[in-house]
């Protein structure tokens, strides 16, 4: 299967390639193509220098829909939907958001769009034939690049086609000791969402780092 990474030389993008290209076929997508390139070349070494082996192509965010089964959006939410109004050719694939609409006052609050949550919002501006699931929302974004630590958190899975659900949870079961759990359709999104400004607080009060989700 061929994973794109729209966004995929932010922090959570490179760490989601560092975490996926062992195992997957990767396309890094950005704005700048050759920026991608560099972050592929970053991934290699720093695998490489484990002795992992990967598979990793650098593209601009279009050339990474276009040529992978399941894109992930790994963006920020204020940049997600001038993104995909630039992007096209999502029909027929998986696209999965790890996106949380969150804000910031004294403390960290969840702040959905109109649609409900940020996947409800995705769904609407993606054809019809584009299945949307929600995933990876609540793990701790510093964690994704340290790829000497096992991920070790809960991943909640919320999509209305249970056999994108079904892939998309096959993934997050291979990415180190990530368990995917089945959160129900996607309308139940918001509620995996507002975990995040959750976990958000509790680590800036308690003074906590990486602070997740796990089910027992």
């Amino acid at each position: 299967m061929k994973i794109g990474i729209i966004g995929g030389t932010g922090e959570i993008g490179e760490g989601m390639a560092l975490r996926l290209s062992p195992r997957y076929d990767v396309i890094v997508g950005s704005r700048e193509e050759a920026k991608a390139v560099m972050t592929c070349e970053t991934c290699r070494e720093a695998l490489g220098g484990q002795g992992i082996s990967c598979s990793l192509v650098g593209a601009s965010n279009q050339a990474a829909v276009d040529e992978a089964d399941l894109v992930v959006l790994a963006i920020p939410f204020k940049h997600v939907a001038p993104t995909l109004k630039t992007l096209g050719g999502f029909e027929g694939k998986i696209v999965v958001s790890p996106v949380n609409p969150i804000e910031r006052d004294t403390y960290f609050y969840y702040a959905p769009p109109p649609e409900g949550s940020a996947a409800m919002m995705i769904r609407g501006m993606l054809p019809a034939t584009a299945t949307v699931c929600a995933a990876f929302n609540n793990v701790a974004a510093n964690r994704w690049k340290k790829i000497d630590e096992e991920l070790d958190y809960s991943v909640a899975v919320c999509c209305d086609d249970p056999v994108a659900k079904q892939t998309v949870m096959e993934m997050v079961n291979n990415v180190s000791r990530l368990r995917a759990y089945d959160a129900g359709p996607l309308a139940a999104a918001s509620l995996v969402e507002s975990v995040t400004p959750l976990l958000l607080n509790i680590a800036r009060f308690n003074r906590m780092r990486d602070v997740g989700v796990r089910f027992i």
